[in-house]
């Protein structure tokens, strides 16, 4: 491997890891065909009904829709909102811990009302065999028994008699952070046996606006399946439904920092479906039927998660609550191994020093120094390339005619210097999946999320708000969001381009310059970025030239 071949791995991994998503999408259709053909062979013998909607809806405001609807007021340490009694639907929750951003101080608001046109919420309820049975829908009107308030240790208690001799009751419980447990219980008053299937529905109109569409972090449908991991996109599910058979698991749909999802009952049948029919929907029902008996009761019960996705928090009721692979919410990616630890490593470092930033800037070093000894052999390796690139570009243009002299006069050359053409890159290597690891940790966490830097970075998990086409402001006006290229993308761009000068230049003209065009590209890209990141990669950057400036000194090395 020449000192071509050596740029080019670097060059190309980066570009790889950054934006796959921007020009490839993972293809899934046959994993559908397969997921729905399985089914089909499970469920020859089983009979489920459908879970039924009535839809039809006038768009109103989320002011308007909590005003003209009865509702029943929730809140705990964590969260706020409201259970709308029409229905018994949970549509309306807002985290009091974080805020939609740095201005206003609003609390973010999650769940919302079904007649908004953002309106995302969550539904249980009964079905029966060709609707038999009356029971009870999203326009049922639940009278409330004893507390009117679901708080932290005081269960809510709701009432509906469907007027045949069947009374449905949900108890809905609620912990100190984001854990809703729903109860519902069937007491047959008649004479007849009744069979009845309990399900769960998570409904969502429409694609959140601020989804970040990028193939390092998963927003959309999430679900865990007897141990195994499904996460689809929104898009897929709007071409295909997707259903899935499982006894173990759970469901939902996840954004970047928050989640909601479903647990079935342990050990219970279920079958699940992703589909989109006027809206996006994640729901489940049990295969096997509730039996109530004459003059008997029977229940089910549902966990509810409706959470910011806090890695401390996510753990915990993955623990506690004995749900399998809960803390795969929170996209580790495929470096789950080296992400979470570095996580709580980051975690650390922000409690000890008190900014996210300074915590980012301790990691690298730590980093750069774990990686030391390997970058030193990757740089001595690469110093000494550059060191015989001359010699290099004159046999080439000597035996330019003659390849198989040319490749010996190289191979010559290489034993006579001591150089191994492969050594310089195997480092590099090395390295690619935890740098990546660290990438994505910034990226999916919440931790980040509004967290200042110094001077003009107060979220560093937002773009660095300068830019450079109004002169970081000292000019007043406000460019267009693609024309925003702050500081922070600039400097990490220059460190870029330092770096490069340092490496050994392609001795294809091509090549070179289209190198040259890549920290001007990664500047551009990258300006859109969480400045959290962009001071990682700079930073790292900055080290790294610092290194191998001192051992091309060492080596006796000119630089460009």
């Amino acid at each position: 491997m020449d000192n071509k071949n050596v740029f080019v791995a670097i060059a190309l991994s980066m570009s790889v890891l950054l934006f796959w998503a921007a020009f490839f999408e993972e293809p899934r259709p046959k994993e559908k065909i397969s997921v729905q053909k399985e089914l089909k062979k499970k469920s020859d013998n089983v009979i489920t009904p459908n879970i039924k909607n009535t839809l039809g809806l006038s768009l109103i405001s989320r002011e308007d829709s909590l005003k003209n609807s009865k509702r029943i007021i929730i809140e705990n340490e964590n969260i706020v909102g409201s259970l709308n009694l029409e229905g018994g639907i949970i549509d309306d929750v807002s985290f009091k811990k974080h805020k939609s951003d740095l201005v206003n101080n609003q609390n973010v608001e999650f769940l919302n009302p079904e007649n908004t046109i953002d309106g995302f919420f969550v539904e249980t309820g009964w079905t029966s065999i060709n609707n038999k049975i009356k029971v009870p829908n999203n326009k049922t009107e639940w009278k409330v028994k004893g507390n009117n308030t679901l708080i932290s240790n005081q269960p809510l208690i709701l009432e509906w008699n469907n007027g045949n001799g069947i009374l449905f009751t949900k108890k809905i419980e609620l912990d100190n952070k984001y854990l809703f447990k729903i109860t519902q219980q069937v007491k047959n008053n008649t004479k007849n046996v009744i069979e009845l299937y309990p399900y769960a529905q998570i409904t969502r109109n429409k694609i959140p606006d601020d989804i970040q569409n990028f193939y390092i972090s998963h927003e959309g449908f999430i679900g865990v399946f007897d141990e195994e991991l499904k996460e689809d996109d929104y898009d897929d599910i709007k071409e295909n439904k997707i259903v899935r058979e499982a006894t173990e698991g759970w469901l939902g749909i996840t954004d970047k920092y928050w989640m909601t999802a479903v647990v079935p009952k342990s050990g219970e049948n279920f079958k699940s479906t992703f589909l989109y029919k006027d809206a996006y929907k994640a729901n489940y029902i049990l295969n096997n039927p509730t039996v109530i008996n004459p003059s008997s009761v029977n229940s089910n019960d549902v966990r509810l998660f409706v959470a910011a996705k806090e890695v401390e928090t996510i753990d915990s009721y993955a623990a506690d609550q004995n749900i399998s692979k809960f803390d795969l919410v929170i996209d580790w990616g495929w470096f789950y191994f080296f992400t979470k630890p570095l996580f709580f490593i980051i975690d650390y470092l922000f409690k000890y020093s008190g900014n996210f930033g300074i915590a980012i800037v301790i990691i690298t070093i730590g980093i750069r120094l774990i990686f030391f000894p390997l970058a030193n052999y990757s740089f001595r390796s690469m110093a000494k390339m550059k060191a015989v690139q001359p010699e290099m570009m004159r046999l080439k243009e000597l035996h330019k005619e003659d390849k198989v002299k040319l490749q010996q006069e190289m191979m010559s050359l290489y034993r006579k210097e001591k150089i191994n053409p492969a050594s310089g890159c195997l480092p590099v290597l090395i390295q690619i999946p935890f740098f990546f690891a660290i990438y994505k940790m910034l990226f999916i966490s919440l931790e980040m999320r509004h967290q200042p830097f110094f001077g003009w970075i107060k979220d560093l998990s937002d773009k660095d708000p300068t830019s450079i086409f109004n002169l970081f402001g000292l000019i007043p006006w406000d460019p267009p969001s693609f024309l925003i290229i702050g500081i922070w993308p600039i400097l990490m761009g220059a460190s870029m381009w330092v770096q490069q000068k340092l490496n050994p230049a392609p001795a294809d003209p091509i090549q070179a310059k289209i190198f040259a065009f890549f920290p001007l590209f990664l500047t551009i890209i990258l300006a859109s970025f969480p400045s959290g990141l962009v001071v990682y990669w700079t930073i790292n950057n900055i080290l790294t030239i610092a290194q191998q400036w001192v051992i091309m000194k060492q080596t006796k090395v000119k630089t460009n």
